[in-house]
């Protein structure tokens, strides 16, 4: 789990949030090389987005992932 700080000019935080990912009626339809993909493509956002993801797991019919984020994106813009 993430222990530092993200420290900014005016602040000190430490955000993280626990995302669950579940397939519709819970249909086994994620194997491992379907998860493989999930978690390039997560991380390509976390980098592009300046957050990181602590941890990535997932099973046939949902993902998980740990998220620490900075407060900036606490309000993204819907486009």
């Amino acid at each position: 789990m993430a222990t530092n700080l993200r420290r900014g000019r005016h602040s000190v935080s430490a955000l993280l949030v626990h995302l669950v990912f579940v397939s519709k009626y819970r249909k086994k339809v994620f194997n491992e090389d379907g998860l493989k993909t999930l978690e390039k493509a997560f991380n390509g956002v976390a980098r592009q987005m300046n957050f990181e993801i602590i941890e990535f797991n997932g099973e046939s019919d949902h993902v998980h992932l740990l998220v620490e984020y900075p407060p900036k994106l606490s309000r993204l813009p819907i486009s």
